[in-house]
């Protein structure tokens, strides 16, 4: 009897444990996915953060100026150990690297941008020559390359700066932009997925991430890459339907 007494309370209290366990871990990932108030983030810095200079993979200049010629492009598709790998390997690209993107703080760091207090994204900085590929070219890398309907996820990696993002440097970048997500939400829609929730807006600062970042996966074969695609293909070009 004594025996039965004392168990009951231990069903109880862990009944109670797994309600404030479940409270906390829906306010917790709540908050991680709402967009921090500018009046809210984090200061940041006036001094960039050092990173490296030299592509691991590509032996170019990570940073600008660039080759006469060379355009770039700002994608952001979860996290950007990944989605920088799938764009250095492209056909036409001359550099890539990862950094921070659409948000408030200046200079923030890797800590700072999960802690979801800056309000940027993981973002992947693509310079690429005109003449060897397209900004068409690399939309389809970028659409196929995540899922861009969860929102403020990617896979397992929840929060605002896993957002998917696409941020265009002149009015021709928008349109291509616009015409390929409006495709591409058609092919996704017959796949029975939802609405895309990527963010277009016009390019702003890109602070580049720390120097063990870039171009993570070439330095860590086996690492962590939480990137995937839907297995929908995305119709790009004049002539695509």
């Amino acid at each position: 009897m004594r025996r039965g007494r004392g168990r009951a309370p231990a069903r109880r209290n862990g009944g109670v444990r797994e309600w404030v366990y479940a409270v906390l871990t829906m306010l917790f990932t709540r908050t991680k996915t709402q967009m921090i108030a500018p009046e809210d983030a984090l200061p940041g810095r006036d001094s960039p953060i050092p990173t490296s200079e030299t592509h691991y993979v590509l032996g170019t200049p990570i940073k600008p100026p660039f080759p006469e010629g060379v355009q770039t492009a700002v994608f952001a598709m979860g996290c950007f150990w990944g989605a920088e790998r799938m764009f250095w390997e492209a056909p036409g690209v001359y550099t890539t690297a990862v950094g921070y993107a659409g948000g408030i703080t200046p200079n923030p760091t890797y800590e700072e941008v999960c802690s979801g207090r800056t309000g940027h994204t993981e973002a992947v900085l693509v310079a690429f020559d005109p003449e060897k590929t397209s900004y068409e070219e690399l939309l389809k890398v970028f659409w196929e390359g995540h899922d861009p309907t969860q929102g403020m996820r990617q896979g397992n990696d929840v929060g605002t700066q896993y957002r998917s993002a696409a941020y265009y440097a002149d009015d021709a970048q928008r349109e291509a932009i616009e015409a390929s997500q409006a495709m591409f939400s058609e092919r996704l829609r017959g796949a029975g997925y939802g609405d895309v929730t990527t963010e277009v807006a016009a390019t702003g600062p890109f602070y580049y991430a720390e120097d063990y970042h870039q171009q993570y996966l070439a330095k860590n074969p086996n690492g962590y890459c939480g990137v995937g695609g839907t297995g929908v293909s995305c119709p790009v070009g004049l002539g695509a339907k």
